[in-house]
């Protein structure tokens, strides 16, 4: 006997709302108009989110009850969820609401302060709340709490494709019917004494203090902190509550180098065959593509197996296409860049112009040859509907690919 077939229909998915926090400033529109104006919010080689003011959105007691990182992802959300138009409640049915943040590393400032009053005072002087504050899913939950949200809920931890990956993983439960929208995105604050002092030994960072992706001098990324979030609606829902739609989620792909645990796979393969998933996922071509905004870390390795990467997956295209990297601006913000950076790839989208991969200034042959890379200036985009991909790779040779349309209001 014969199992009988299921047609499913997947919903056509839309962003009706953004949120950030970078070290150029709070807010996904400061993100955009600053990166165009080529400011760097780099200083004596860490991207800090300076000015960030957590009790702008949270109250005295709430910051106290909570991690950097939790508070980062809380403002960047308010601020999503208030240019989604949802005010103080929520047009969807809580229980049809999920909230997926991605992390990293989750809430290391509360685990090296603790540890520090455990060696210095003893267990005694340990908060109570020490646990629950440095947990990788905390943020989600605090989202969660904050807006009545009882969908599913949960952090996803892979690296630098973390923010990505739970962007995916949300548009997937959209698609299929398992909840209305999605609050999702990244979030990081791990700019600490140990984090720092372990990426440095490890010989990761920048020891000129320089995010350049790409260029032939890179030696190292710049470790930096954030948050970037999207709601995330299905078009029919959005367009019947008069949202704004900004941008539409058309494709996802994951794939994993299983070939080292920090370094990528030089040949660039899986991240390429990633790349194309997330087309063939929104049903588009490698002739299809805008922009891309590059992994881009500034690393000799990363930089030159992505090049390979687009290069491989775009094929003839790969010339034609503009490429820029978010992190030249902003550093690497390890599980929260993917989200930051879809950020960055909506509004740029939207706007019609995408930022330059500031720094980048000697080209280097073995990546150059073939690609676009968007130096010194701003870029327009094509005018009307334009497709972009958001790369992002981790360590664990985790890749994540996003694949974003967007453009003239016309054709959103």
């Amino acid at each position: 006997m014969s199992r009988p077939t299921r047609t499913i229909t997947r919903a056509d998915v839309v962003v009706t709302g953004l949120g950030a926090v970078t070290a150029l400033g709070t807010g996904a529109g400061t993100l955009h108009q600053r990166w165009l104006q080529g400011e760097v919010g780099v200083a004596d080689g860490l991207a800090r989110a300076s000015a960030f003011d957590p009790e702008s959105v949270m109250t005295a007691k709430e910051v106290r009850r909570s991690d950097r990182y939790t508070q980062m992802a809380v403002v960047a959300a308010e601020e999503a969820l208030a240019m989604a138009g949802w005010g103080d409640g929520s047009p969807y049915d809580g229980l049809r609401v999920a909230t997926i943040l991605g992390t990293g590393i989750g809430g290391i400032t509360t685990l090296e302060s603790q540890f520090d009053v455990l060696r210095d005072s003893g267990p005694r002087r340990l908060s109570p709340l020490g646990v629950p504050m440095m947990m990788p899913n905390a943020a989600a939950a605090n989202i969660a709490m904050r807006r009545g949200f009882h969908g599913p809920t949960l952090g996803t931890v892979s690296a630098c494709a973390a923010g990505a990956n739970a962007i995916g993983t949300a548009l997937r439960m959209l698609q299929y019917g398992e909840v209305d929208a999605a609050i999702a995105g990244g979030s990081e604050a791990a700019i600490t004494p140990y984090a720092t002092a372990a990426f440095g030994g490890m010989g990761t960072l920048s020891e000129a203090g320089i995010s350049r992706p790409f260029d032939v001098r890179r030696d190292g990324f710049i470790l930096g902190e954030g948050a970037g979030v999207l709601v995330l609606e299905r078009r029919e829902d959005a367009e019947r509550r008069g949202a704004t739609v900004l941008g539409e989620l058309r494709g996802y792909a994951a794939t994993v180098d299983a070939h080292h645990l920090t370094a990528p796979d030089p040949a660039g393969t899986h991240a390429a065959a990633a790349m194309t998933a997330a087309l063939a996922d929104a049903d588009l071509q490698a002739s299809d593509v805008a922009y891309v905004n590059a992994h881009g870390t500034s690393t000799p390795l990363n930089d030159r197996a992505e090049a390979d990467a687009i290069r491989m997956a775009l094929g003839a295209h790969a010339s034609a296409v503009p490429i820029s990297s978010t992190k030249s601006a902003i550093g690497h913000l390890l599980g929260a860049a993917g989200a930051v950076e879809a950020v960055a790839t909506v509004m740029a989208l939207r706007a019609g112009v995408a930022g330059a991969t500031l720094g980048y200034e000697v080209a280097d042959p073995e990546i150059a040859e073939g690609l676009d890379i968007i130096a010194a200036e701003p870029r327009a985009l094509p005018a009307g509907e334009r497709v972009a991909l958001s790369n992002s790779f981790g360590f664990g040779g985790h890749n994540a690919v996003l694949c974003f349309t967007g453009g003239d209001e016309a054709f959103l």
